[in-house]
């Protein structure tokens, strides 16, 4: 499935976010995602606004924000419409169905509202995905399962790993694919010619290896040739530690991994 274009791999989705997703990288020539961490709503939008002409996705942790408010919100969906892409909360529920439900739609920053994607850890089992599902399949709404983590000595391995793709299997109208280190990892054999998961990519770097919390990186090339993967997320690797931002530096570090991520994909569908 990873030899087949962005393009092609559109017509095999249902679902509205994963079909947005492809047809844009397809269009906009990119397969890049920034996580956009930092705290304050002047940085966020700054590079949100200076990386957004080469990503397809911008990934938020919308509660670290110190001064969130629905202007927040506002301008960030003014962004997405600007600069063509689709926005990922990095909320990686973790609950049983019905607090999930109420999490994903209720409270301050009612992510189902905005954000295209979201994602869950699957250890609550499938009610997890029946619970955010309620919610956001009817919006067109799309969830990744973390299937892999890119932090050392993290517990998503083995048995943990296939179960999440079986329990993708039973909701594919809604699950859209997952958080991972490598396709071949997920013992991903598809079962016939219209299976197909979108992998994301996070640990993903150029010039660094890791941090001194654990994180592990690796090159696009390594992610999106050799491990099948689709979109590559990176985030301090482009814009430091979110302080004195330099917007020159930032948007010359998104196009050099854009460009590093999307040439290696065009490897991998040449064969």
């Amino acid at each position: 499935m990873s030899r087949l274009s962005y393009g092609h791999r559109v017509e095999l989705h249902s679902n509205s976010a994963a079909k947005a997703l492809l047809s844009l990288m397809e269009r906009k020539k990119t397969n890049l995602c920034v996580s956009v961490d930092v705290t304050s709503k002047a940085s966020f939008l700054t590079i949100i606004d200076a990386v957004g002409p080469d990503v397809c996705l911008v990934k938020t942790h919308i509660d670290i924000i110190e001064d969130f408010d629905q202007d927040l919100i506002t301008k960030l969906q003014e962004l997405s419409a600007k600069h063509d892409f689709l926005i990922f909360e990095d909320r990686k529920f973790a609950d049983i169905g019905n607090t999930v439900a109420l999490q994903y739609s209720q409270g301050v920053h009612k992510i189902a509202s905005w954000a295209h994607i979201t994602n869950a850890h699957p250890v609550p089992g499938p009610g997890i995905i029946a619970g955010l599902g309620s919610v956001g399949h009817p919006l067109g709404r799309g969830l990744l399962l973390l299937s892999e983590m890119s932090t050392k000595g993290n517990l998503a391995t083995g048995l943990y790993t296939e179960s999440a793709v079986e329990m993708a299997r039973q909701n594919r109208d809604f699950v859209i694919g997952f958080i991972a280190m490598s396709r071949d990892s997920l013992h991903q054999k598809e079962k016939d010619d219209s299976e197909d998961f979108l992998i994301l990519t996070p640990g993903v770097g150029l010039d660094t290896y890791g941090d001194t919390m654990g994180q592990q990186y690796k090159t696009p090339y390594e992610v999106v040739f050799n491990r099948g993967c689709d979109v590559i997320i990176v985030g301090r690797g482009i814009y430091g530690d979110g302080k004195n931002i330099d917007i020159s530096s930032v948007q010359t570090q998104a196009k050099r991994f854009r460009q590093e991520g999307w040439n290696a994909y065009l490897k991998r569908i040449d064969g």
